[in-house]
């Protein structure tokens, strides 16, 4: 059965001028990525992980939530993208302006492996901006080293570039999000749960818009219902097979 749904999709990948791709965390654990909880370790342990996920938090402890974001950086040391990453990179050079790929997930993993033009929800772990509105003196690259580094003329702080509890997710970035989906003749939804909004609303978008809707998760998903066709597998056992050709 597993095999028949698999050509049946692989069919619907060739017949597809446009398809859009919905990856969470379930990729980058493939590849041993700590989840945003599984970081609270050691030291970390004693603080819940939602505190260091919010402005508020932020501001009330800058050194704290700076340092455990250095933490969760230094988590990626030595972590590679899988065979699901590569396969839609391959994909997406095979076939130009063929497939969006869209993310909720914040490490890179996508990028590193040759993905272009990925749409990131969530922000980026690697990346840093302004605490408040910069200034025109206020330089990314001539901030003064600490935890976390400053301005030297206006001390506004920089924060990590991640969407945090509480915030709207980057609006051009979304819409262009909503604008693959609505375009699209196939979504692929890929290691996700499916419970995080808006996010996961956009393969509802693309079942509206007339696209078929795959989900590929080992593990049941909120998203099961809005299918054409479940496949319960990793995405890097899956993916390959689906895209290669």
């Amino acid at each position: 059965m597993l095999e028949d749904r698999l050509d049946t999709v692989r069919a619907w990948v060739r017949e597809a001028r446009h398809i859009a791709v919905l990856t969470g965390a379930g990729v980058s654990a493939e590849s041993g990525v700590p989840t945003f909880r599984d970081a609270q370790t050691g030291y970390w342990a004693q603080f819940r992980a939602e505190d260091m996920a919010t402005e508020a938090g932020f501001r009330s402890h800058p050194e704290r939530v700076w340092n455990w974001y250095q933490h969760r950086r230094q988590l990626m040391d030595g972590v590679q993208p899988n065979a699901g990453h590569r396969a839609l990179a391959q994909f997406q050079a095979a076939h130009p302006g063929r497939l969006t790929l869209i993310t909720q997930n914040v490490d890179g993993l996508h990028q590193r492996v040759g993905s272009t033009g990925v749409l990131c929800l969530h922000g980026d772990l690697f990346a840093d901006r302004w605490l408040d509105a910069p200034r025109d003196c206020c330089q990314l690259g001539e901030a003064v080293a600490g935890s976390p580094p400053t301005c030297r003329h206006c001390g506004n702080q920089v924060r990590p570039g991640v969407v945090w509890f509480g915030e709207m997710l980057p609006l051009a970035v979304f819409e262009a999000a909503e604008r693959a989906t609505q375009d699209c003749e196939l979504m692929l939804v890929v290691g996700t749960a499916g419970a995080v909004y808006p996010a996961a609303g956009l393969a509802h978008l693309a079942r509206s818009a007339g696209a078929r809707v795959v989900v590929l998760n080992p593990n049941p998903s909120e998203l099961d219902g809005t299918a054409d066709a479940v496949l319960r597998g990793t995405s890097a056992s899956l993916l390959p097979g689906l895209l290669a050709g």
